[in-house]
């Protein structure tokens, strides 16, 4: 497997006034392209399902498995 795919995408949380207890906490992010296009990013949450936020609550880090 190339280092390429073993990089998986994540974000931390800096603000959900919907939901403050999700602030500083880190999420997979899921590629969508169309999401982005609206200043959305898709995350999956505590559930285990992916939902649309916007991208301004997060802010990205990238994590290498290795």
């Amino acid at each position: 497997m190339s280092q390429t795919e073993l990089k998986t995408k994540f974000a931390i949380c800096i603000g959900n006034e919907n939901y403050p207890a999700s602030v500083r906490k880190i999420y997979q992010i899921l590629p969508d392209t169309q999401a982005s296009k609206h200043n959305l990013i898709r995350v999956i949450d505590e559930s285990g399902e992916d939902y649309l936020y916007p991208a301004s609550d997060f802010v990205a880090i990238e994590w290498v498995w290795s």
